[in-house]
């Protein structure tokens, strides 16, 4: 997989091409992307995917409190996996917003050599969401290349979106999430130095500095998995403000207690996937009462993940 920044940097003749935010790439882009990539290399051409940051809402001031499921890095890898060839994420500016539909389809056939457009249900393009299936297909006519329209694809009886899967996630419902992403919910990050407080009581965590663009499940205690290198790792994972001693801390910490490991992370990467949510966060009256709830944590990860 060539992973591009810009449209501007390509040069391309006979692509097959899907276009869209893609966030969290989940599972129902994977089925544009099955028809997309499969089409394409069975054609012997490039399959391609166009996607955008910052995600168009913000841009758009539709929602200033967004939160993605992915980084672009992130994105593009999800991509690549399922056999796109050629990642382009284009700056989403409010110029490119009012290009029209027409003019951003040029844009696209010149330096892309369009031959064939796979979108979801309710894609659309353009200022004022103009380039709906039909406008393209007949923009398609112009610029040689065809629009293939694929349905809704359904989850827990709701059509599955982005969106709800952000929902999901906010509510700590890490489960469903995973069901509608095709893989588990991930957050990767750096460990850094925190208060140590979790050493002193002989738990010792990993800190772990998340994207501040990605969402975070609800503050609570989740079993994981955390990913060192190629090693993975059970982990009793702990979201929140640690209200027994930092009642009035806003950030939530995203800190990872790894299960029978005791190597030095400070400075490495950790990919920590979310498996399934044990409990809200609480406060607790003394520390030996909370120490007593963390065992039990722990035990209750052992055996979610030993299943």
């Amino acid at each position: 997989m060539i992973h591009y920044s810009s449209i501007e940097e390509v040069t391309l003749q006979e692509s097959w091409l899907t276009i869209g935010v893609f966030d969290g790439v989940h599972r129902g882009h994977q089925e544009i992307l099955r028809h997309l990539t499969e089409g394409a290399h069975t054609h012997a051409v490039p399959a391609v995917a166009l996607t955008f940051w910052p995600h168009p809402a913000v841009v758009l001031g539709k929602r200033d409190d967004l939160k993605c499921l992915t980084t672009p890095e992130e994105r593009a890898q999800l991509l690549g996996d399922c056999g796109v060839d050629v990642v382009i994420t284009q700056p989403f500016t409010p110029e490119l917003a009012n290009l029209s539909a027409r003019d951003f389809m040029r844009l696209v056939s010149e330096h892309l050599g369009l031959r064939s457009l796979w979108t979801g249900y309710d894609f659309a393009l353009g200022r004022g969401r103009e380039g709906t299936a039909e406008h393209l297909t007949a923009l398609g006519k112009e610029f040689g290349y065809h629009v293939h329209t694929l349905s809704a694809v359904q989850n827990g009886g709701h059509t599955l979106s982005s969106s709800l899967i952000r929902q999901r996630i906010a509510a700590g419902q890490v489960e469903s999430a995973a069901q509608a992403l095709g893989r588990y919910y991930a957050l990767s990050g750096t460990v850094v130095h925190g208060d140590g407080r979790g050493r002193k009581i002989n738990i010792p965590t990993a800190n772990i500095d998340y994207p501040r663009s990605k969402i975070i499940p609800a503050n609570g205690v989740y079993a994981s998995w955390a990913w060192v290198g190629g090693e993975r790792i059970p982990a009793a994972t702990n979201i929140g403000i640690n209200p027994t001693f930092t009642p009035n801390k806003q950030t939530p910490n995203v800190e990872a207690h790894l299960l029978g490991f005791d190597r030095d992370l400070y400075g490495q990467m950790v990919r920590l996937e979310f498996v399934r949510r044990l409990r809200d966060e609480l406060k607790f009256s003394s520390v030996e009462a909370l120490l007593e709830q963390i065992r039990a944590d722990i035990r209750q990860t052992r055996e979610i993940l030993s299943t």
